[in-house]
């Protein structure tokens, strides 16, 4: 039995990773595709946003296939590939907050993945605007390390000088992958699929314990908060609140990220917002029978998780009360 190619999608909080999936999803023709997708929080926004020309979609929330879920990444990808099921390749997309390095011991070590898959590339995705600020943490600085392939994007946000100063902070940190420079995650799939441009000799070169153990430690003032919200949400209030809420706080938001039921609408609403950018439009309508409900996702340094739900509860759109 040959091998599935899997390649590993990476990148900071807010990157654009989904975004890049849905594109090679959508030029995936016939191909039989298995996605594993990883949150960091407990309520999953990624998967709900994945076009549905994926075959499979296992997700893995409420913590890092870094560390505290990678035990279930092996056994996902251990029972896709075993389970006798059509899959052609497998796609991971991590969380913006793991580290590389325990997730590529996964499929160098494991001895049940590495007799059904090959490992073919590490492609990271580069915020445009935002990673300079971000290329302090820890996290950030080892995605781009462990590359094979990066993707700097949203480059329509800056201007030529910036991208080629984040160019040149990016060689710095790996001066070997392939750069590609794209807008809305729209890279083409011969840049990123079956490339055969993971090299563990190049990768033990620059980082020679990588197959040592790696205990990964987010940062005590980073954490989640991940709301759902019932009733539909009156989006004049939403936005009102939400405007506020990021001038008062966006130096510590690190990711939002929601599909919102809005009165009156008949179709998901999809935001998503890193610091002070905030984006957000209609999605695909409410499939019938499908239950409407509002799950939103902050992820951020110094969150109160009463002041964002009691805001985000003062949106909801209720009945008018009986005089």
């Amino acid at each position: 039995m040959s091998k599935k190619n899997v390649t590993i999608i990476t990148g900071f909080l807010g990157a654009g990773k989904t975004t890049l999936l849905n594109n090679i999803l959508e030029q995936g023709g016939d191909e039989k595709i298995a996605v594993v997708i990883n949150e960091y929080g407990e309520v999953g926004i990624d998967g709900q946003l994945v076009v549905e020309t994926a075959d499979t979609i296992v997700e893995l929330n409420n913590g890092c296939i870094c560390c505290t879920v990678r035990g279930d990444l092996v056994a996902a990808i251990g029972e896709l590939v075993s389970s006798g099921r059509p899959i052609d390749r497998l796609i991971v997309e991590t969380s913006g907050l793991a580290d590389p390095a325990p997730v590529i011991q996964s499929f160098v070590l494991d001895d049940v993945l590495k007799s059904h898959v090959r490992l073919d590339a590490i492609v990271t995705v580069v915020d445009a605007r935002h990673f300079r600020g971000q290329v302090a943490k820890d996290e950030a600085r080892e995605q781009v390390a462990f590359a094979d392939v990066l993707l700097i994007n949203k480059t329509d946000l800056e201007d030529a000088a910036s991208l080629d100063a984040t160019e040149r902070e990016i060689r710095r940190l790996n001066p070997l992958a392939a750069i590609h420079r794209i807008r809305d995650g729209a890279a083409s799939r011969a840049a990123v699929l079956d490339i055969g441009a993971f090299d563990l000799k190049n990768l033990l070169a620059i980082e020679p314990d990588l197959l040592g153990d790696h205990a990964h430690e987010h940062a005590d003032d980073i954490a989640c908060v991940a709301l759902t919200i019932a009733e539909p949400l009156s989006p004049d209030l939403f936005n009102r609140w939400f405007a506020r809420f990021q001038q008062a706080r966006g130096r510590d938001l690190l990711r939002m990220k929601g599909v919102l039921s809005f009165e009156g609408e008949n179709r998901r609403y999809v935001f998503h917002g890193v610091h002070m950018t905030a984006d957000g439009r209609p999605g695909r309508p409410w499939g019938a029978g499908e239950i409407r409900v509002s799950q939103i996702v902050f992820i951020g340094r110094h969150l109160d998780a009463a002041e964002i739900g009691d805001g985000v509860a003062a949106c909801r759109s209720l009945p008018a009360q009986a005089a």
